[in-house]
């Protein structure tokens, strides 16, 4: 006998691994910890978005409003200077700024009145115009009048191309029936300037802001959600044979599902052991009428004594076979079996080299340590002690076992010999319950469909082949317990 646990296994039965890698950006309905997230950070962007905007339109609306006072100052300044002369035109003094006296200083102001045409005509402007008008918008004359004396404000390019803040509002002067338009701007070009670095403070921080929730939502989350990670795990540690149940205690949100997870598991096992304590009586009262007939066909002599001996030996393989597949039917229901392959095999090979030790026949294996078949260590040995033995039936010196892992939770094990084969169209009805391919070798013709009924049990497949050794290849496909 030859053995590996862990040692490389067939590459015909072992395909690599399957792994598949969940896109984290993917759609964000999938996963309860992306749309949690997704929506937290939706949330986020757009309340630092409105924050945004709303901040620097603040600001910018505060420093308008100080341009507003200090061009508000100079229009009453021109007011108090200007007067109307007795043959109504306007005489306007000094005004005392030294900005609206420097020429191109950046600070402006202007006298107009309407013309007949509804425009405005300036009359006296200051000497920091330096020959240059304040720009009049066409609908000015009508937003004055319907203002009723209040300032209006609006932005206009001046001297040098540079925006001006522009406040305008339409007097009542004393002395004179018709309405005069006072103006003045002032360059806001420092104005914008701090607009703008405020802005760019401004979202670098709420960007920095935005990035630390983001983190803080995903941690929260995560956080948050661990005792459900922990539950799963709990769960395929059950799937996976190495619990029994669920046994931690959990937040009040989850708990209740751990309970109910409970129930299940405790009722699946109830139902199990029900049908195994039938199928235990239905053995047990069918068991003992044909030991009686058999007892008693025996000590008779005759035709008739051997035709009972003969179909009750038929009855009872009958009733076991049927007993058994019910039995493993039953335990495939269940969670949490598991069975390492490695160990059953090194069980049956040696006991399967003992037996047919005579014949000189070998038994080479490989198995990896950690490939376990997903259901009861009896149904596995019945399994594949079938299988060996009928290899060992056949074969000349050598059987070779081979078993690996082929992804989505399924694994093959293959059972070659390097004995007589069989033909092609014969190995379809070796697989059916109670046929012999060969009178002389002994046994019942059951040993096969035995295995084909309890594979099918268990969601597997048995295939026949030819192996290279010369023999007989059996593939069988069984469900693997996960690491």
């Amino acid at each position: 006998m030859s053995g590996a646990a862990g040692g490389g296994s067939d590459p015909e039965t072992a395909a690599p691994p399957q792994r598949s890698w969940g896109r984290w950006f993917g759609r964000p309905g999938r996963s309860l910890t992306r749309r949690l997230i997704w929506l937290a950070s939706v949330w986020i962007v757009l309340a630092l978005l409105a924050t945004g905007w709303t901040l620097t339109g603040q600001y910018e609306e505060s420093s308008l409003r100080r341009l507003g006072a200090v061009l508000s100052n100079t229009i009453d300044e021109v007011v108090l200077a200007t007067n109307a002369t007795p043959d109504g035109s306007l005489a306007v003094a000094e005004v005392k700024d030294d900005r609206t006296l420097r020429p191109l200083s950046g600070k402006y102001w202007a006298v107009a009145v309407p013309t007949d045409d509804g425009r405005l005509r300036i009359v006296a402007r200051s000497p920091s115009l330096a020959g240059e008008n304040l720009a009049i918008p066409r609908e000015l004359p009508g937003r004055l009048r319907e203002a009723r004396g209040a300032t209006i404000s609006y932005n206009a390019w001046g001297p040098l191309q540079k925006r001006l803040r522009v406040a305008a509002s339409m007097k009542q002067l004393p002395g004179r029936t018709a309405p005069v338009v006072f103006m003045a701007g002032i360059d806001r070009s420092t104005i914008d300037a701090d607009t703008q670095q405020f802005a760019t403070f401004t979202w670098a921080a709420l960007l920095i802001l935005g990035l630390g929730l983001v983190v803080a939502v995903f941690l929260q989350v995560q956080i948050g959600l661990r005792p459900l990670y922990s539950l799963r795990n709990e769960i395929a540690d059950v799937r996976k044979g190495r619990a029994a149940r669920i046994a931690r205690t959990y937040p009040l949100e989850i708990q209740p599902l751990a309970e109910q997870v409970n129930r299940l598991l405790d009722h699946n096992q109830e139902t199990v052991e029900r049908q195994r304590t039938h199928v235990g009586n239905l053995a047990h009262a069918l068991k003992t009428p044909l030991s009686v007939m058999l007892a008693e066909a025996g000590s008779q002599p005759g035709p008739l004594p051997d035709m009972v001996r003969k179909q009750t030996a038929i009855m009872q393989a009958q009733v076991d076979h049927h007993l058994r597949r019910a039995r493993a039917a039953a335990r495939a229901q269940m969670l949490g079996e598991r069975t390492p392959i490695a160990e059953v095999l090194d069980e049956l090979a040696v006991m399967l080299e003992r037996v047919f030790g005579a014949r000189g026949v070998e038994i080479d294996w490989r198995a990896p340590d950690d490939l376990a078949f997903r259901g009861e260590r009896q149904d596995l040995q019945e399994i594949l002690g079938n299988l060996i033995e009928n290899a060992c039936k056949w074969a000349r010196r050598r059987v070779r076992v081979s078993a690996g892992p082929t992804g989505l939770g399924m694994m093959v094990v293959v059972v070659e010999d390097d004995g007589p084969g069989l033909p092609e169209d014969q190995r379809e009805a070796a697989l059916q319950r109670g046929m012999r391919m060969d009178e002389t070798t002994p046994g019942s013709g059951l040993g096969l469909s035995i295995v084909v009924e309890l594979t099918r049990a268990y969601g597997g497949r048995v295939t026949l082949g030819s192996s290279d050794m010369g023999g007989l290849k059996v593939l069988l496909e069984l469900p693997t317990a996960e690491v």
